[in-house]
């Protein structure tokens, strides 16, 4: 594995999408394949003028199944890739991301949620895919799924997702939204970030193995171009590639698999907090959402009521471990999310009967207000 800092300073009026593209850019991405779909269509728009810029390459493929294809396909090549699209395209990429779990492919999926199910509020925001994400693909699976909530986090998580993909082998999902891939803000770039590469075999293409144990849990991964051709499948696999009943390979490669991830949580959960030092009621939220709650907790604090916000980054693995120290202390959570309680599902699952936990939906295809959230606050 290598890595590299690089400088960036320069301030730009982006939409979020736009933000997206070049934290990829930022993060060595060089390969794109993609459908246009709303509401992701810019970032497809804008890779194909920036990918050729670089030295790299866009190709709109003829739906998202191939999409997803063609990018585990350029990885496996040694080139960064991703993939973006919404709720219906997303759906249509679950096989393909299950083989590239199994086969522990590193690339990007970007999904700007929209309103469903099927062709749903394809203009409005929603975050109806959250468990989609953790849960489409079939199997049991370990999956790193992050969600966006200002320009910002566009940038700075994009470039995250593909260090964690490089880093863990594995497919990592960047949940958006519709208000967020649409908002425009002023947004200066880092000074500096880091970009990792995959980790490549020390040893000659004779030597390796594909998927051999490692103390972190994830295997070198040899470059086909560079000579280490070796079997990719779908089916559970030994470490050579090749497809086995035995229990012992079948039982050592999935628990590698699972790993590989939960000894490595403290790096990849990622949230923050704001005023939840002192709060006596804690605001969990994501995504669009937690900008509104950003604000509310604010307010409630200028109106007596001490609450605090838990803005969560990562959201699989769900990070339980940095919720429950709130649990044990507040009075109550609240939930504020645009679906049906889809991660206020998983607070509870975490809290135990702990603390009150309480959800606020909102499923029309607006956003949940900053005004609606103070007034849920003030009423706790």
């Amino acid at each position: 594995m290598t890595e590299s800092t690089q400088t960036r300073q320069k301030a730009a009026l982006l939409q979020g999408n736009e933000a997206i593209v070049e934290g990829a850019v930022a993060a060595g991405c060089r390969f794109f394949a993609g459908y246009p779909i709303t509401p992701a269509t810019e970032i497809s728009e804008a890779m194909s003028a920036r990918l050729p810029a670089v030295d790299g390459t866009f190709i709109q493929m003829e739906d998202e199944i191939a999409s997803m294809g063609a990018v585990i396909g350029a990885s496996l090549a040694g080139v960064k890739s991703m993939t973006a699209t919404s709720g219906p395209g997303f759906s249509l990429m679950q096989e393909n991301l299950g083989f590239a779990c199994v086969a522990e492919v590193p690339c990007v999926i970007v999904n700007v949620m929209r309103g469903g199910p099927s062709t749903g509020l394809p203009t409005n925001v929603s975050q109806e895919d959250v468990m989609q994400a953790r849960w489409g693909t079939h199997g049991d699976h370990p999956i790193i799924v992050l969600a966006v909530s200002d320009v910002a986090d566009c940038f700075t998580l994009t470039v995250k997702a593909f260090n964690f993909s490089e880093i863990y082998r594995t497919p990592v999902i960047i949940l958006s939204d519709e208000v967020v891939s649409h908002t425009r803000e002023i947004f200066l770039a880092p000074e500096t970030m880091e970009v990792v590469d995959r980790n490549k075999p020390k040893v000659p293409p004779e030597w390796y193995i594909p998927y051999e144990d490692t103390p972190h849990g994830v295997p070198a991964m040899g470059i086909f171009g560079d000579g280490y051709r070796y079997h990719v499948t779908g089916l559970i696999h030994d470490v050579r590639g090749f497809p086995t009943q035995r229990p012992d390979e079948i039982l050592a490669f999935r628990n590698r698999l699972f790993r590989k991830i939960q000894q490595h949580l403290a790096d990849i959960h990622l949230v923050r907090t704001e005023l939840a030092e002192d709060c006596d009621i804690l605001v969990v939220a994501y995504g669009s959402v937690a900008r509104s709650a950003r604000r509310a907790v604010r307010e409630a604090r200028q109106l007596g009521v001490k609450a605090g916000l838990l803005h969560l980054q990562t959201l699989w693995p769900f990070p339980g471990r940095l919720l429950e120290p709130f649990l044990l202390r507040v009075r109550a959570v609240l939930v504020p999310e645009l679906n049906l309680g889809q991660m206020y599902r998983e607070v509870l699952r975490v809290n135990q009967g702990e603390t009150r936990v309480e959800p606020l939906h909102r499923i029309d295809g607006n956003l949940i207000t900053p005004e609606e959230i103070l007034l849920r606050l003030v009423k706790l």
